[in-house]
């Protein structure tokens, strides 16, 4: 599976403790994240992410296309939901995506290690159902 981990600046530190804490269970999978915070995760807990550009530079954008592509299966994305951020609409846009595109999505730790953990399990095979069934690749591609 392919998943997405973004983290505001002041959660960017829990993301990190939670990829450690987790590390064998994210490293059967891709793991995909914005630049600054993709090297933290690798010399933390030694596990190969793909980096995208830095989130400033359209690292969350990139994410955002492959979710439009419906090419993650899972979104990680610790924010700080007590901040007023100047791009509220690109985090608004990127997690209506997901709502589009039935990928689950994780906003804290809790719900992180839920849905971590139901993919561990195999509760996620759906996923692949979505990836081969031809009437949402035709829905896709409109």
């Amino acid at each position: 599976m392919k998943i997405a981990l973004i983290a505001h600046e002041v959660a960017e530190a829990e993301l990190i403790d939670f990829v450690v804490a987790y590390r064998g269970l994210l490293e059967k999978h891709e793991l995909y994240a914005a630049g600054t915070t993709g090297t933290m995760m690798m010399e933390a807990a030694r596990i190969s992410v793909n980096r995208m550009r830095l989130g400033s530079f359209g690292g969350e954008q990139q994410i955002g296309a492959m979710v439009a592509q419906n090419d993650i299966d899972l979104l990680i994305f610790f924010r700080d939901p007590l901040a007023s951020l100047g791009h509220q609409s690109d985090i608004t846009a990127l997690l209506r995506l997901c709502d589009v595109q039935c990928i689950p999505v994780a906003t804290n730790m809790a719900t992180a290690e839920v849905l971590v953990k139901a993919m561990d399990l195999g509760l996620f095979d759906w996923r692949t159902v979505v990836h081969e069934n031809p009437i949402q690749q035709r829905k896709l591609r409109a």
